[in-house]
């Protein structure tokens, strides 16, 4: 009988030299995620990679340092407020799953906090036989005793829910239960859930999620308080609480596309929709005011406009939207929470960061900005619902992270505690420049470089992009890549490119759909500029996307493969042929276009790079991998790429974890030797 290597080497011979479709696409059985064929061809790519990799003699050493940083005893223990105090999940050597724990604010503070173990996860998996993973929990306030815990089997997002009382430290006897599913739950009252999930088999929107919400007693019985429809993203519920954790109103969020939403307030008539855009989020509500972002000039706002409307005058049918915040041209709205009485806004500024903190008074909102370092990165942890404070991390590319506890109504901030530097920064610096896109725009990157270092195009150099759904990617502290990376000598970059959200809602709008392949140009003009400036080379250039960035470096390593030599494409889309038939990618048409409508598939065509790959063009060596239980990027798109290189005889490398979820790092010992294969390769790849 043929070895599977020697038989998919035989399709090579016969496999036709045109563009890949639906139609005559050789690899669909990779898409079947447990498929026995597609498990043995994982065993042998698995088998393959690791022999080439894990056998490095860099990897040992790789592997020690990437466990010791994702293994610390000395890590921030990221805080969230609950129960008048303060929650952790807790994961190490010990205990990968994570042990979720309780401290008092107190105490949190000090250098050895005392830790009450409220649930350990891996004790739980054990007895269970399962993998287990904390997602979080939903309590009911105001004690916060009560808890819905969601629980991932394997790290995905598909999640069981559970009752869980925190004093007994138990589930609740024939308490709420709910199977495994993508699913959104909240309290309306100590005996009544608002629920949102797949109620029979099928009810689900063609992305995956729920599009039917309802009430849910604990009497077991439902009742129906919104349908969407099918061919929707999702239906989510909001519950506004006002003074005491007391519910004061129900909203519904009905997600007609991945950007586009309607907004209803759920009455005893029925849902009312709110006067808003289609692109508009709802962020939080405070003091009665319900907050909701703008992506769209809409009703004399702008886009990326902050604007309130007051529940009471909703509820009469009166209400009309007041301005709160307006961004500015260089300005960007990243975060918003609310505290108990103030509303937290965290910007960006020329992708650097700030946090205003609003108060609403006599029908006015007024601010003032936190005492925060500048010039770094800033984020908001956690906002407490008892009071007005509010942790943020504060970090940049050589500053190790920063948790600060601010105080929002006395417009006070200090740090509490500090990540010990993890790699040695003094040999690095830090600079933003700008490149120019194949339409005239100009394009910011950060460059983290050795101050020692010629510029003479030789410098191993590591670019990272993104360039999708209005997610920014402002500078952070990464210990994995200063460490592996950047103490051996390397550079690191990260291309603001259009598509994100640095400079708010037009950035991001820019690159939409048929104009996609502008986000595609602006990482090759950041690529040249940095050529420009003797920075690097293609011989020592390397790119690095996951997700929406594995659209990004394999259209990078399909149009241009002679602008790098290293290609990282993690848990990426690949096939956008077919990626709104893939686990949840019908939600992303918004972004992309349709498939399946002649125009959309006529420009997503020209640049889908499964499609793209041709007979006798050199590409650089890929380093492709992902995750069997990743439920929101399917892991055919990375499979099939992959095997569609080796029936070419493009030379490639092959990583499939068979855990972890989409972010891939839910074990961190499994994450680690993640990190220390990655820069093996790169390395090899870049060093050598």
């Amino acid at each position: 009988m043929k070895s599977f290597a020697a038989a998919l080497l035989a399709l090579a011979v016969a496999l036709p030299a045109q563009a890949q479709t639906p139609d005559n696409d050789p690899f669909l059985w990779l898409e079947e995620v447990d498929g026995p064929r597609a498990t043995q061809w994982i065993e042998g790519q698995n088998a393959r990679t690791a022999n080439r990799l894990e056998r490095d003699p860099r990897y040992p050493t790789f592997l020690t340092e990437a466990r010791a940083i994702f293994t610390a005893k000395d890590r921030i223990p990221t805080p969230h407020f609950r129960a008048g105090g303060i929650d952790n999940l807790w994961q190490d050597a010990e205990h990968p799953n994570g042990v979720w724990r309780h401290t008092s604010l107190a105490s949190y503070r000090t250098a050895a906090p005392a830790w009450e173990t409220i649930l350990d996860v891996d004790a739980l998996a054990k007895a269970e036989g399962k993998r287990w993973f904390y997602k979080g929990a939903t309590c009911l306030k105001p004690a916060e005793t009560t808890c819905l815990v969601r629980l991932s089997n394997g790290g995905g997002d598909a999640v069981e829910l559970r009752e869980f009382d925190t004093r007994t430290k138990r589930f609740v006897d024939e308490g709420f239960r709910f199977a495994e599913g993508k699913q959104y739950v909240d309290w309306l009252d100590a005996d009544t859930l608002v629920v949102a999930r797949e109620w029979t088999p099928g009810e689900v929107t063609e992305s995956g999620y729920p599009f039917v919400i309802k009430t849910v007693g604990r009497n077991g019985q439902a009742r129906e308080i919104y349908r969407g429809q099918k061919t929707d993203v999702s239906a989510a519920q909001i519950v506004l609480r006002g003074e005491g954790g007391r519910t004061e109103g129900l909203i519904v969020q009905r997600g007609v596309t991945f950007f586009e939403n309607e907004f209803f307030l759920v009455t005893d008539a029925g849902p009312v929709r709110i006067a808003l855009p289609r692109r508009a989020e709802q962020q939080d509500y405070v003091d009665g005011q319900v907050v909701f972002t703008l992506q769209e000039a809409w009703g004399g706002f702008q886009p990326g406009a902050l604007v309130a409307y007051d529940l009471a005058a909703l509820k009469a049918g009166t209400a009309k939207p007041q301005l709160v915040f307006q961004p500015g041209p260089r300005q960007a709205i990243q975060q918003v929470a609310a505290t108990d009485g103030k509303l937290a806004v965290v910007l960006l500024e020329d992708v650097k960061g700030a946090v205003d903190v609003w108060d609403h008074a006599a029908g006015r909102w007024t601010s003032k900005r936190l005492p925060l370092p500048k010039d770094a990165n800033i984020t908001l942890v956690d906002a407490s619902p008892k009071d007005d404070r509010l942790f943020v991390n504060v970090e940049g590319f050589l500053d190790p992270t920063g948790l600060w506890l601010a105080d929002g109504a006395a417009g006070t901030a200090a740090q509490v505690k500090t990540l010990p530097a993890r790699f040695d920064a003094a040999t690095h610096q830090v600079e933003q420049f700008w490149a120019t896109s194949s339409d005239g725009t100009k394009i910011p990157y950060f460059v983290v470089r050795p101050k020692a270092a010629k510029l003479d195009g030789s410098i191993p150099t590591l670019m990272y992009g993104y360039g999708g759904f209005e997610v920014a990617k402002p500078p952070i502290y990464m210990p994995e890549a200063g460490k592996l990376w950047m103490e051996r000598g390397g550079a690191y970059v990260i291309a603001n490119i259009r598509g994100g959200g640095e400079f708010g809602p037009s950035w991001h709008q820019a690159v939409l759909r048929e104009k996609r392949q502008l986000a595609f140009d602006d990482f090759a003009a950041v690529a040249k500029d940095l050529f420009a400036r003797n920075i690097t080379s293609p011989r020592r250039l390397g790119i690095y996307g996951r997700s929406n960035g594995g659209v990004l470096t394999s259209v990078s390593m399909t149009q241009h493969p002679e602008l790098w030599n290293a290609v990282v494409i993690e848990s990426p889309l690949i096939d956008m042929l077919r990626y709104h038939k893939l686990s949840a990618g019908a939600s992303w048409v918004g972004e992309y276009g349709d498939p399946d409508v002649p125009e959309d598939r006529a420009f997503i065509a020209k640049y889908s790079g499964y499609q793209a790959l041709t007979p006798g063009v050199r590409y650089p060596e890929a380093y492709i991998t992902t995750n069997t239980r990743d439920d929101r990027v399917h892991p055919g798109h990375a499979r099939k790429f992959a095997a569609r290189l080796q029936a070419l005889g493009v030379p490639y490398l092959y990583y499939e974890q068979t855990f972890g979820g989409h972010a891939n790092d839910a074990d961190p010992e499994l994450n680690a030797r993640r990190w220390a294969r990655h820069y093996v390769y790169l390395a090899q790849k870049l060093m050598d």
